[in-house]
């Protein structure tokens, strides 16, 4: 009887709220029909993806997750039927029974919320808690109210009564960053839902009705007492015996929680941002931004892309990376060890030769996740360490001289750029190698001149140098002088092609599987020739006299092979140092945030010694 009276009260209510929903949603009047608009909204086949996904490292091991909510979806035969009693007694009895809601249910909040003058009490049925979590907001408002509605009743058209309630159990919140039930078992316990007792199911069945008042970390008894008052109904219900619910009551809760995985911070956040560009790649976004004829249909792509991104790291996958966490920790601790300048930052890139996979990222000193990460966010002027890849290798690779040939290193001027060596130093002719090793200006404008300004840019396209421009097509460019420069992943990264005069970019994701393990991303295996055999040789040459008693001897260390090239840029705003092993290429950046000078700390050698010590 109160069912058949509370449908007819509906629907004389029903028109009238329906007046005032539409004279209040304009973008409603812009669609033939409300189902129209509906079904363009509901997708019941993306209703229910969402998981954790996670960052493993080079041996298979977690090191962090793809966000810092907590998300594990649970079939439906993994749903314990007590679980399943105690929502529905408490949450919706007549679940099994309703189109999308509860029309006794509403009558009773409207009257009730009409004595208070505002929204207290809601009157939502499962359903329409599904709604709102996939589609609404959690505003307390009529409009949202009447909205829901409608979404509920339309899921209830969509997808069967289990659905709907496997639905509600991974979607819904269980406080601490944590949706679903699985993934509340699997915080609060460390355990599956199959090897929960009926006392920790009830416990966690507790705590969604209001997860900030029945959180169990900081109001473990406010959820206690609502456990066992959801026990007291089940027994009421005779859902279960009145004995054992006494013994369920009396069973002890201990907390057992998961600690998140939210280690290597530097690295984590690199491979997020890496991600967007495999998905980029793979999917085509980013020949879209690149043909887009205007800014802001460049801005409408990437932001497609950036939701794209969004819904893989909330699908599951796991991300393989190249990581090695003890490497990883080791240059850490080694770069704060060198810097403890007060505003003084640094960072550093690590990648291994024989697969062009980047090994370690440190971001910063003290880095905190999310922050900005310098390793590939900063963009510096190299200074000299351009020249190995704009002004020797070119030259090198278009005259093949021999490694003795003299170079004018005298003063030089031209027009009003009259640029100086190091510390003012002045020479007369010098050799190739001598002047590679002491790192002269005058002698590397030259050769720039010599091989053709534009001719010896062409040789940085094949880098992964994205902030470069046109105009920085000038003389300057040979000691750094350029609009934007370059960030410590790109100059390390691009040192790489002095490996074996190939260059594949480097990347620290191997692969992204789905979460049963099938192949969803991984970048093309491709390589380009850069240098020649013969200039290969001779780079890895002037590179190694440079290590062994140029300007990189105070990073020297004793491997099979080493080469390194350092960099000052003008008023000591940035200390570089780059070079290779026979296992690792790696750079180092030193400096502040906004450019400041270090001439004070020169003598120090800092980014010398953390490279050093890196390369130990």
């Amino acid at each position: 009887m109160r069912m058949t009276i509370g449908y007819i009260a509906i629907g004389l209510l029903l028109p009238l709220c329906l007046f005032f929903w539409i004279g209040t949603n304009k973008e409603y009047k812009s669609v033939l029909t409300f189902n129209e608009a509906l079904s363009a909204t509901i997708d019941v086949n993306q209703s229910f993806p969402s998981q954790t996904s996670f960052l493993v490292d080079k041996n298979g091991d977690r090191y962090a997750q793809g966000s810092s909510e907590m998300r594990y979806y649970a079939e439906e035969d993994q749903l314990p039927e007590f679980l399943k009693d105690i929502i529905i007694y408490s949450e919706d009895r007549n679940f099994y029974d309703h189109i999308g809601f509860d029309a006794g249910a509403i009558i009773r909040a409207v009257v009730k919320n009409l004595v208070f003058t505002h929204i207290q009490q809601g009157g939502s049925t499962i359903t329409q808690q599904l709604a709102r979590n996939l589609y609404l907001t959690q505003e307390k408002t009529y409009n949202r109210k009447l909205t829901e509605l409608v979404y509920a009743y339309e899921l209830e058209q969509s997808l069967t009564k289990e659905e709907i309630l496997q639905g509600y159990f991974n979607i819904i919140y269980f406080s601490n960053g944590v949706y679903g039930i699985r993934s509340a078992s699997l915080y609060y316990f460390q355990q599956e839902l199959e090897d929960l007792s009926s006392a920790q199911l009830a416990f966690l069945a507790a705590i969604p009705n209001n997860p900030g008042k029945y959180d169990p970390v900081d109001h473990f008894n406010a959820a206690k007492e609502r456990q066992e008052r959801l026990i007291d109904l089940m027994v009421l219900e005779n859902k279960i015996p009145a004995e054992e619910g006494e013994n369920i009551k009396a069973e002890k809760i201990n907390l057992n929680l998961f600690e998140s995985i939210d280690h290597y911070p530097d690295y984590a956040v690199y491979v997020e941002h890496e991600l967007m560009e495999l998905i980029a790649e793979s999917e085509g976004y980013a020949k879209k931004i690149k043909q887009a004829d205007s800014k802001e249909k460049a801005e409408r792509i990437q932001k497609a892309l950036t939701k794209r991104t969004d819904q893989i790291l909330q699908s599951g996958v796991t991300i393989h990376t190249a990581l090695d966490p003890a490497l990883q920790r080791e240059n850490v601790r080694t770069l704060q060890n060198h810097l403890p300048y007060e505003g003084v930052e640094g960072a550093s890139v690590m990648i291994r030769n024989e697969t062009r996979e980047i090994v370690s990222v440190v971001g910063g000193k003290d880095y905190k996740k999310y922050n900005f990460n310098r390793s590939f966010q900063a963009l510096r002027q190299p200074g000299s360490t351009i020249k190995p890849l704009l002004v020797y290798g070119p030259y090198i690779e278009q005259f093949q001289p021999a490694l003795s040939q003299k170079i004018d290193a005298s003063d030089y001027c031209k027009e009003d750029y009259c640029p100086e060596n190091y510390g003012g130093a002045r020479y007369k002719d010098v050799s190739l190698a001598r002047a590679f090793l002491l790192s002269l200006n005058t002698p590397a404008i030259r050769l720039l001149e010599k091989t053709g300004v534009e001719q010896a840019h062409d040789y940085l396209t094949p880098f992964s140098f994205n902030h470069t421009e046109k105009s920085d097509e000038t003389l300057a460019s040979a000691v750094g002088g350029f609009t934007y420069g370059m960030s410590p992943l790109e100059m390390t990264d691009a040192y790489t092609s002095f490996i074996d005069g190939g260059y594949s970019r480097s990347h620290a994701i191997v692969k992204v599987t789905d979460d049963q393990g099938n192949l969803l991303y991984e970048w093309p295996k491709n390589s380009v020739t850069v240098w020649s055999p013969k200039t290969t040789s001779k780079m890895r040459e002037l590179l190694s006299q440079a290590a062994l008693s140029g300007t990189g001897k105070p990073a020297y260390v004793t491997k099979p092979y080493v080469g390194i090239k350092t960099g000052t840029t003008n008023q000591y705003f940035d200390y570089w140092t780059i070079g290779l092993t026979d296992e690792y290429t790696t750079g180092v950046w030193v400096g502040h945030d906004l450019p400041k000078s270090m001439e004070t700390i020169e003598l120090d050698r800092p980014a010398h010694a953390i490279w050093r010590d890196m390369m130990q």
